[in-house]
């Protein structure tokens, strides 16, 4: 199978390339990205071929592309792969605007083509553990979920908001909303939000808290951020304290690691030894599409994660809690 990654604007691009040339009867086919010189480097990088322009990449005889370029582009290059047939893993959010996710999926579903969103954390073990307790009840009926995802700036394109179309609220809400939403299979219908810029000087938030309630009646909260300074062990975490009425468990997306103390590069740093999320993502969008059927993480799925995002900066803006409707 021929794959396509258009722009490494975003630092997974490079974990998604990885993930690719370790897979069998798989190939990482070109790379497109209108930062040339960013484009060639990774071309080389990865031996494969490089274009410019994205729209020659997709002329070429590929089944699917990898979308990684800033957020207010995911839009426009994706309807301009759905209309070349071919199938999508989008990076998350999956847009900046419910009309534009809105108008990817439909594009896809009108031209045949599956749209994935990249939401790589359920494939982490005890992400899918705990999925496993819910859906067989040991836990019993979900009362409340506590949620955080807390990183450094990523700086660059992701703290203006032309680009990015929002800052921590929108990139460190949407994986944890994700597997709320995949662990109880129910929709958030109220959004109450508080959002700041604390811990950077920049025009974007970079903090926030989120009141969610559930169609099923669970409340939660959510703590995303850029909270953790350069010299923080790790990038950012991935947390949930799941509460049920027979039981209660925490879980650590990260926490199969190991502490490094290391005098050359004069850090601590955490080196994660657990199974790779990103080849997961990885495998499983290349099986759906030798199988042809539904993406296990749908672009409907990115749409909704998103929405609630979006809820939460016209929540903070009103300072109302913001109804959101199950469409």
């Amino acid at each position: 199978m021929k794959i396509g990654i258009i722009s490494f604007a975003h630092m997974h691009a490079h974990s998604y390339a990885n993930s690719l040339a370790a897979m069998d009867h798989v190939e990482l086919f070109g790379i497109s990205d209108e930062n040339e010189e960013r484009g060639k480097e990774a071309a080389a990088k990865y031996h494969t071929r490089y274009y410019k322009n994205y729209h020659d990449l997709l002329a070429e005889e590929i089944e699917a592309v990898i979308i990684c370029t800033e957020n207010v582009k995911h839009t426009e290059v994706a309807i301009a792969a759905a209309e070349a047939k071919k199938h999508i893993l989008c990076e998350k959010p999956l847009a900046t605007t419910v009309e534009d996710a809105w108008k990817m999926i439909e594009t896809c579903k009108q031209h045949g083509v599956k749209l994935q969103t990249a939401f790589p954390v359920r494939y982490n073990p005890p992400v899918k553990r705990v999925k496993q307790m819910i859906d067989t009840g040991e836990l019993g009926r979900i009362v409340a979920i506590r949620g955080t995802n807390r990183g450094q700036n990523p700086g660059g394109w992701f703290v203006d908001k032309k680009k990015s179309g929002g800052g921590a609220v929108l990139d460190h809400t949407v994986h944890v909303i994700d597997l709320m939403r995949w662990f109880m299979d129910s929709e958030v219908r109220e959004v109450y939000a508080e959002v700041d810029t604390k811990f950077s000087d920049i025009p974007i938030d970079d903090c926030g808290l989120l009141t969610l309630e559930f169609e099923n009646g669970v409340f939660a909260s959510h703590d995303p951020s850029w909270s953790r300074c350069k010299t923080f062990p790790t990038w950012g975490d991935v947390t949930l304290e799941i509460i049920g009425t027979q039981g209660t468990t925490r879980m650590d997306a990260f926490a199969q690691n190991l502490i490094l103390y290391s005098d050359q590069k004069n850090k601590v740093s955490h080196e994660f030894w657990g199974n790779d999320m990103d080849c997961g993502l990885l495998e499983d969008f290349v099986r759906c599409i030798r199988e042809d059927r539904e993406p296990s993480i749908t672009g409907y799925d990115g749409l909704k994660a998103m929405e609630v995002a979006l809820a939460a900066y016209k929540s903070a803006t009103i300072k109302e809690p913001v109804k959101i409707s199950v469409s």
